[in-house]
C-alpha cells in the first residue's frame, strides 16, 4: 500500500482530512519508512496551511481560544505544541508553561496565576500542563491537602464555565500513553544528553505512581467533562500520527473562515540615490563572528 491510496474527505468544519475507515500509512507496517515520513511533512504542510487560516481567522474575529495539554510524564504534548506553533506569529500564538509557584502565589486564590496568562481578543494560548496540576501531580504526590483537591474538582468546572461566558474557547487534550512507550521514551532521554533535562526527579519518581496516576486521571475526566469544554483523549503512543490527529482535531473544533494571506508579488527594488554624506566603515573595526563552518 502506498501513500497515495489514502482518500480525502471533507469535515463538518470544512477541514479535508484522511479518511478515517482507511487505515492510515502511519499506521500500516507494510508501507515503507520513506513513504510513511513522506505521507506524514505532506500532511503536516497542510495542516500548517491550516493553522494560518486560523491564526488570520483570530486575528480578524478578536477571538479568544485556549488550549490545554495534559498527560503523563513523555506523553507527547511537547512535540504536538511545537508544531502547532512552528508555523504561527508568536504575537498571535504563545505558549504557557508556569514552573513552580512561588511562596506568594501559593496563598493566593489558586486560579489566579493561570488567569493571569488567558488571552486578550486576538489571542490563542497554548497551556504545556494548567490548572489541572493539583487533579494530577498534586494530588499523587501529596502537594495539596484533601480538602484543597476536592474544592478544585468542586470549582474548576464553574470557572471554565465563567471563561465560556467572558467568550472564550476552551479545548482540553489528554495524551494517553502506554507505560512500555512511556519506559522507552525515558530510556531515550537518559542515553540522549539533550533531552536529559526533560527528566525531573519528579518524573522518575512518578514511574512509580502509574496506577495513581490512573486514579487521578480517571477522577478528574470525570468530574471536569463539561459541555462547554469537554476532555478529548489523544492517543500518543505513536508520536506522528498524535501530531496530526491532534493538529486535525483542533483545526476541526475551532470554527475558522478564510484563507491564508494572499500571495505577494515583491515590487522591484527602486534605485537609491547614494550621497556624499554616507562613507561605510572598514570591515576591520567591525566583530564578525568566526567562520568555523
Amino acid at each position: 500500500m502506498g501513500t497515495k491510496s489514502a482518500k480525502i474527505k471533507k469535515m463538518a468544519s470544512g477541514l479535508e482530512v484522511p479518511d478515517s475507515t482507511i487505515p492510515s500509512p502511519l499506521a500500516d507496517p507494510k508501507v515503507s519508512k520513506k513513504k510513511r515520513n513522506s505521507f506524514y511533512e505532506r500532511e503536516m504542510r497542510r495542516l500548517h496551511i491550516e493553522l494560518i487560516k486560523l491564526q488570520e481567522h483570530i486575528k480578524r474575529e478578536g477571538s479568544k481560544v485556549v488550549v490545554i495539554f495534559e498527560g503523563r510524564d513523555a506523553a507527547g504534548k511537547g512535540g504536538v505544541i511545537k508544531r502547532i506553533t512552528e508555523p504561527l506569529n508568536p504575537r498571535v500564538c504563545r505558549v504557557v508553561a508556569l514552573g513552580t509557584p512561588t511562596e506568594r502565589q501559593k496563598t493566593q486564590w489558586y486560579f489566579q496565576r493561570y488567569a493571569a496568562e488567558l488571552p486578550a481578543a486576538g489571542e490563542m494560548v497554548l497551556f504545556d500542563r494548567s490548572w489541572y496540576n493539583r487533579a494530577g501531580v498534586e494530588r499523587v504526590m501529596g502537594f495539596c491537602s484533601d480538602e484543597e483537591y476536592w474544592e478544585f474538582l468542586r470549582t474548576v468546572p464553574e470557572f471554565e464555565r465563567m471563561l465560556s461566558r467572558s467568550g472564550i474557547k476552551l479545548i482540553k487534550y489528554w495524551f494517553s500513553v502506554s507505560d512500555d512507550v512511556q519506559e522507552e521514551r525515558f530510556l531515550g532521554r537518559v542515553e540522549d544528553p539533550t533531552k536529559r533535562w526533560k527528566l525531573s526527579p519528579m518524573d522518575l519518581e512518578s514511574r512509580n505512581k502509574w496506577q495513581q496516576y490512573s486514579q487521578a486521571k480517571d477522577r478528574m475526566l470525570v468530574h471536569t467533562d463539561i459541555e462547554q469544554a469537554h476532555w478529548y483523549v489523544v492517543n500518543s503512543d505513536v508520536k506522528k500520527r498524535a501530531r496530526l490527529n491532534c493538529i486535525a482535531h483542533l483545526l476541526s473544533v475551532v470554527p475558522h473562515k478564510g484563507s491564508a494571506s494572499a500571495k505577494i508579488k515583491l515590487p522591484k527594488r527602486a534605485p537609491e540615490k547614494r550621497g556624499d554624506d554616507y562613507v561605510r566603515p572598514p570591515l576591520s573595526v567591525q566583530n564578525f563572528v568566526p567562520e568555523i563552518y
